[in-house]
């Protein structure tokens, strides 16, 4: 009987102290800061997990990202400001998860989902990886529908298919904003997410009221601005793509805006080169063209039952150099089509300044009629042969009954500059676009 009393105070203990004790987590401790790569010693933690900083005032995240003999190497992602020697660092027992669901329909968040519009937070009703769950390619629909984005140009010459993904090449102040605001607002899809990664403070909020206007009520838009330290912005990319990942999943048609992904190429480089990775082209190491890769390929068509993620993603040129670039390069390898941006067209008042000889959409022909797409080889080939002997026929040195497809272009050239012009704030349908192009190549039909 003792014993029986006994045994039952030792468990009645036990069960007490379970109750009450804090399980034990190893944790590491900073050893040193060179650049944004923060050393920590005895961090027991692998490659791409996520940890925490504990300092004097405040606690920050960071992502491992190497090891160095002894010591684990760390990104943190916001400011290295207050990190002493000896600061511990704790891994996270969460996996790395972000907040979805409807309520973020109409709201501007930051890269940690932290509200920038000045309402409460979004309460979370659901949790998505950040990097996402793969589909299998061998399961994705294929493109079968075309997507209205109300722009006459695109529409016609480079129509875009439901859950393609479509670059936007242009130099710096050629109007990739603008066209792509154009889109976000006449697009016809259940709902927009818009990462804005990298870009100016002050072009944010133009960008949401000058741009988006009343379409922010569909809209999602995440913001990392170019003061974001790297692996913020690389953050604010992941949340934006895994919101526009659960949309998809339950039956959504989805747009999803990336400005830009160039400055998401240049994050990548940032910490490829803090860690000691070697640099290949222009200081790009090898790892950032596989993680554009990456990205891109969270868009596309879902599972059968699923919706689709139409991806646009604007791509800075430096020096308006569409060759020797090699995020460009690269982005156009693993796109399914590009709309390149003219600074000569833009420079002669044509908006958009869509240069059609050098933009493309692959999917075009599998999602139009037979009459379209020979239209649209139509006009390609006239406004090429128009641009080619420009400079002839500007002398006085054509003489007219040489060249018949020259002839044709002259007389379809200024139905063709019509065509191409449209206001911001204009929206054009699908099938005006379409009836549009066939005049434009064909003056008797007008």
């Amino acid at each position: 009987m003792l014993r029986a009393r006994l045994s039952d105070a030792a468990n009645a203990l036990l069960a007490c102290a379970k109750e009450v004790a804090e399980p034990v987590v190893r944790c590491g401790y900073v050893s040193g800061v060179a650049g944004e790569v923060v050393r920590s010693s005895r961090m027991p933690a692998p490659v791409g997990s996520r940890c925490v900083i504990k300092t004097a005032d405040r606690t920050i995240g960071a992502s491992v990202v190497g090891f160095d003999q002894d010591e684990t190497l760390l990104i943190v992602d916001r400011s290295l400001k207050g990190i002493r020697r000896g600061d511990p660092v704790l891994p996270s027992r969460l996996s790395a998860r972000v907040d979805v669901g409807p309520t973020l329909l109409g709201r501007v968040i930051d890269a940690y989902g932290e509200p920038l519009d000045g309402l409460q937070r979004p309460p979370a009703e659901e949790s998505w990886l950040l990097d996402g769950n793969p589909v299998n390619p061998l399961e994705r629909r294929r493109l079968n529908d075309v997507v209205d984005v109300g722009v006459r140009a695109v529409n016609g010459m480079a129509t875009i298919a439901r859950g393609m993904r479509m670059g936007l090449f242009a130099g710096s102040g050629v109007g990739k904003s603008t066209l792509l605001g154009m889109m976000a607002r006449h697009s016809h899809v259940d709902a927009v997410v818009v990462a804005m990664i990298g870009e100016r403070g002050r072009e944010v909020r133009e960008f949401i009221e000058d741009h988006l206007g009343e379409s922010l009520s569909r809209a999602v838009v995440v913001v990392s601005a170019a003061d974001s330290p790297a692996l913020a912005r690389i953050l604010g990319a992941q949340r934006a793509a895994a919101i526009a990942e659960f949309f998809r999943s339950v039956g959504l048609n989805v747009l999803f805006l990336v400005d830009s992904l160039t400055r998401l190429a240049m994050a990548g480089r940032e910490i490829g080169l803090s860690t000691g990775e070697p640099a290949a082209m222009k200081g790009y190491p090898p790892s950032v063209f596989g993680q554009i890769a990456a990205f891109v390929e969270r868009a596309g068509m879902g599972k059968e039952g699923e919706g689709s993620i139409t991806g646009l993603y604007t791509v800075l040129v430096e020096g308006d150099d569409h060759v020797g670039d090699p995020v460009a390069d690269a982005a156009r390898s693993v796109l399914d089509g590009h709309i390149v941006l003219s600074r000569k067209s833009s420079e002669a008042g044509i908006y958009p300044p869509i240069d059609l000889s050098m933009s493309l959409s692959r999917p075009m022909n599998n999602v139009v009629t037979p009459e379209h797409a020979e239209a649209a080889n139509r006009f390609r080939l006239l406004w090429s042969r128009n641009a080619e002997k420009r400079e002839l026929v500007d002398i006085g040195a054509y003489a007219p009954g040489r060249d018949a497809v020259l002839d044709d272009a002259l007389r379809c050239a200024s139905g063709m500059e019509m065509f191409l012009r449209q206001g911001s704030n204009d929206y054009v349908s699908f099938t005006e676009s379409v009836a549009a192009l066939q005049r434009a190549v064909n003056p008797q039909l007008a």
